[in-house]
């Protein structure tokens, strides 16, 4: 009773809550996505959102804009992308050692600057964060205008990026190519496509949309920066990549799914409901599973993920 009563009393600040949580999923998970079609797996996607959070806070701190913080965010994820880029792509080293490494190096990184820069404390830190921007007359909607026209610009750029991304894959010569390299990529060579820089311009991307992801965090969701602030956003996306099948739509409704339970949780503590949070935000994970074992369900990943290319 109380779950649905914080659902039926608070539905259009839940519908808002649920946005702003599923945008930085959003963005990652569409990154990873590319990457994934690709054939190449970067369980690393939690540090890039660590060093783009970071690295979009102390930008902005010092400069005071946060537009150029999250530039700084997004070029942050797309250094530490390219590392990870060298040592698979280049390399071939076994991608989800190379990811796990990512993550404790961002963890490092980000502590150890954040302490030196800042103090052990931080005092606090505040720097300017984006501000919602109305659509005109959408947004005075009753209800749902409020819930979905009132966000900041990068709610509204990772919704974009939905369309976009689906045009590129499924009908734009790059993006079959890109899934061929993922599928087949021997074959995609004798064709005279190159596996190593499809690969390496898929993860560049993907470490610029985390870096974004991770400014938001900073810049966007709150107005600081705290230790491990990506709290897991990193696998969530990972999830979600799976749980939307491959494709850019369904990943959206992954990060909507997810969003959701993340809003429901602060909303049921709010109201002091008996449910026990938790259970709310196991629920994302117990669907993902069972769509994952239901026959109906069968998901076939891209054939050659997480394989290093080596040309013959």
């Amino acid at each position: 009773m109380d779950f649905l009563l914080a659902i039926l009393t608070n539905s259009d600040a839940l519908l808002h809550s649920t946005l702003v949580a599923a945008a930085p999923l959003l963005l990652a998970a569409l990154g990873e996505t590319l990457v994934q079609r690709a054939g190449v797996i970067n369980i690393g996607l939690e540090g890039i959102l660590l060093v783009g959070a970071f690295a979009g806070m102390a930008t902005c701190y010092a400069i005071g804009s946060p537009v150029v913080g999250v530039c700084a965010g997004a070029l942050g994820g797309l250094l530490l992308v390219l590392l990870f880029a060298g040592l698979t792509v280049g390399f071939s080293a076994d991608q989800i050692v190379v990811g796990v490494s990512l993550n404790l190096l961002a963890v490092g990184i980000t502590g150890v600057l954040y302490r030196g820069i800042f103090g052990v404390t931080g005092q606090a830190l505040q720097v300017t964060t984006f501000l919602p921007v109305s659509i005109p007359l959408l947004s005075t909607i009753p209800v749902l205008g409020p819930a979905l026209f009132q966000h900041t610009g990068l709610v509204y750029f990772a919704v974009t990026l939905v369309p976009l991304f689906t045009f590129f894959l499924f009908r734009i010569r790059a993006g079959l190519q890109l899934q061929a390299v993922g599928e087949h990529p021997h074959a995609a060579e004798t064709l005279g496509i190159s596996v190593r820089k499809v690969r390496i311009l898929a993860l560049g991307v993907e470490g610029v949309l985390g870096g974004i992801a991770g400014s938001y965090l900073s810049l966007a969701y709150s107005n600081t920066f705290i230790e491990g602030m990506s709290a897991g956003r990193g696998f969530i996306a990972l999830a979600i990549v799976i749980f939307g099948r491959w494709t850019p739509t369904g990943v959206l409704w992954g990060a909507l799914f997810f969003g959701a339970a993340t809003a429901l949780q602060f909303h049921l503590q709010a109201l002091g409901s008996a449910v026990p949070y938790q259970f709310v935000l196991m629920l994302p994970y117990l669907l993902t599973l069972l769509v994952l074992v239901l026959p109906k369900a069968h998901i076939s990943a891209p054939a050659a993920l997480g394989e290093p290319y080596t040309r013959e």
